[in-house]
């Protein structure tokens, strides 16, 4: 026996199709839900829902199992059978994080969450204390970034489907790493979504760079936002996931007297309180705006942590400098805005944008700096390049080195892209597959006209929809142990044990963090209490009097700390600690 329930307003008359029999369905309250019940219906049922007159038989926008893909039936799931191990875990604070992103169907040659399993104590030996899933929810196709999502509940059956995604969380706790989640619920993806057909889930009232907004704010947006406040909780509570990231909140356009983020901040609080674990949101934001990450308390909007864009973004600047002057790097270039980005996080905290044309941002006041994540790669830093190059592709190894170096001595939580660790010769390029021949064509056709504007050839530009750019972007493991690559993860290594040991590389407070520089030798100096971390990106070697400290970690050769004088070569990063 199994209950059906659907929210449809938009229809007069609904039925459940389950297995080969229809079933009509009755209205429950005011509110446009539908419910019935199907003795004949059970674990492992397919099944759909019928609207009014229309013949075609529409899969549930709440489905947890799609195993047949977002254009076909929807299958009954039991999300009690399966039987976790993972019952003393509680997931570490954020604050002490070292987070980990992956995507699953590149992460390992099989692509799936069961393959990942085998990596887990490898992650957890390198100094790992969060995993961060790229999305699972399911998408067309045969491979994707997961950004397209159309069936939010239901866990991409290529990877495995639920039992794999419980299968790799209860692992993960097993190795104990926490395990994040990143969720899109600022669009749905242009192939496969039905909601349309049962409610008014969007509306053209708004825009976003993906068409229509999702409706946070007009009439039926309650049950809108109680549909993306359930996926929520949903992750966290039956599949045990430690946090969500949400993925460009900026596009929520929600003028609500209680906004999105504030509602799904209290749900997910009074959660964590009910299950007795840490459970965490962070945000995708480029308003810097500190209210995403102030607590609702300070009449902030509750999340627990954002992506540092800025410090990226004055990172990636200084490190190469050909980039400087594009797109927004066009804001970015100094060592003095790389200083301002790790005592003050925001570069742009109320001042003008030469690239946006307009006054951006606010100040950083009272908030811990352990509310921002930083990192020099991520998936969009990477994947949103015309060919996907790496850091050590664009900078060389030695510069790809200091600026881990910097990235895991910062205030911020840091956070590594898959193979960063050991410098991975595999590129992360877009891919996405389309089966329908118009919507693979433009995407396709698209990339290529959004990079020949910055001057590369349309045929150097690795095809969206090929799969030879999904398999180039899969992690040859083999490289951990050769060359470079071992030389790098030994370095990634070192680097978090030396964080995960000192307590002035973990504390948080802004104002606490004091940096010196030189933009004409393109220095610069961190100071974390008794811990300094000294950058030279000159082109000649640096000598700095440093007497009272010790040389702790240095990120190449040459670096020599005598007689009170410290001498660091172009490309590295020395790290220094107090004598005691």
């Amino acid at each position: 026996m199994h209950e059906f329930r659907v929210w449809a307003p938009k229809v007069e008359r609904v039925a459940v199709k389950s297995g080969d029999e229809t079933h009509p369905m009755s209205k429950v309250g005011e509110r446009g839900w539908w419910r019935a019940v199907v003795e004949s219906a059970g674990h492992g049922t397919d099944y759909g829902f019928l609207l009014d007159d229309d013949s075609k038989v529409y899969p549930d926008p709440r489905a947890l199992w799609m195993p047949h893909g977002v254009h076909g039936a929807s299958r009954v799931y039991d999300a009690t059978s399966f039987d976790w191990t993972d019952q003393r875990w509680n997931a570490p604070p954020l604050s002490s994080g070292v987070i980990y992103e992956l995507h699953i169907g590149t992460f390992t040659p099989g692509g799936t969450f069961d393959s990942a399993i085998s990596k887990l104590k490898y992650l957890a030996d390198l100094g790992v204390t969060h995993v961060e899933l790229m999305p699972v929810a399911e998408f067309p196709g045969d491979f994707g970034w997961g950004y397209d999502g159309v069936a939010l509940f239901a866990t991409r059956h290529q990877y495995g489907g639920p039992d794999g995604l419980k299968r790799f969380v209860d692992a993960c706790h097993a190795n104990g790493l926490a395990v994040l989640l990143d969720v899109v619920y600022n669009h749905f993806g242009p192939v496969g979504n039905y909601t349309g057909r049962f409610g008014p889930y969007m509306t053209d009232r708004h825009r976003t760079p993906w068409g229509d907004a999702v409706n946070l704010e007009f009439e039926d947006s309650d049950q809108v936002r109680r549909f993306f406040c359930d996926n929520a909780l949903m992750w966290m509570d039956e599949f045990h996931i430690d946090g969500l990231r949400l993925d460009a909140v900026h596009e929520y356009v929600d003028r609500s007297g209680i906004n999105f983020m504030e509602q799904l901040a209290t749900e997910v609080e009074h959660l964590s309180a009910a299950l007795g674990r840490c459970l965490v949101l962070i945000a995708e934001s480029d308003l810097n705006d500190p209210r995403i990450v102030r607590p609702r308390e300070g009449q902030g909007y509750g999340m627990d942590a954002q992506w540092s864009d800025d410090f990226h973004h004055a990172l990636f600047a200084v490190l190469h400098e050909d980039e400087q002057g594009k797109g927004y790097y066009a804001d970015f270039g100094s060592m003095r805005q790389l200083a301002k980005s790790l005592t003050e996080v925001f570069v742009y905290d109320g001042i003008y944008s030469p690239y946006r044309r307009k006054i951006h941002g606010k100040p950083v006041e009272q908030l811990s700096m352990h509310r921002f994540v930083g990192c020099i790669q991520n998936h969009d830093q990477i994947g949103n390049r015309a060919t996907g190059d790496r850091l050590e592709h664009i900078v060389g190894l030695e510069r790809a080195k200091a600026a881990l170096g910097l990235v895991l001595t910062a205030p911020f939580v840091p956070m590594l892209f898959q193979g960063e660790e050991f410098a991975t010769s595999a590129p992360f390029q877009y891919f996405a597959h389309h089966e329908e021949e118009e919507m693979a064509r433009a995407v396709s056709e698209g990339r290529k006209r959004e990079f020949a504007a910055f001057g590369w050839a349309p045929e150097s530009i690795p095809d969206p929809e090929s799969q030879e750019t999904f398999l180039r972007s899969k992690l040859p493991w083999q490289e951990v142990t050769e060359g470079v690559h071992a030389e790098m993860l030994a370095w990634c290594r070192k680097l978090i044990a030396l964080r995960r040991h000192s307590p002035s590389l973990n504390e948080g407070m802004l104002g606490h963090v004091h940096v010196d520089y030189s933009d004409e030798g393109k220095w610069l100096v961190m100071n974390r209490e008794d811990m300094r971390v000294v950058l030279n990106l000159g082109d000649q070697p640096l000598e700095l009097p440093f007497s009272g400290y010790h040389l702790e970690l240095a990120s190449g050769t040459g670096v020599t700390v005598s007689d009170g004088l410290l001498q660091v070569p172009p490309s590295r990063l020395a790290i220094l600690c107090a004598d005691a």
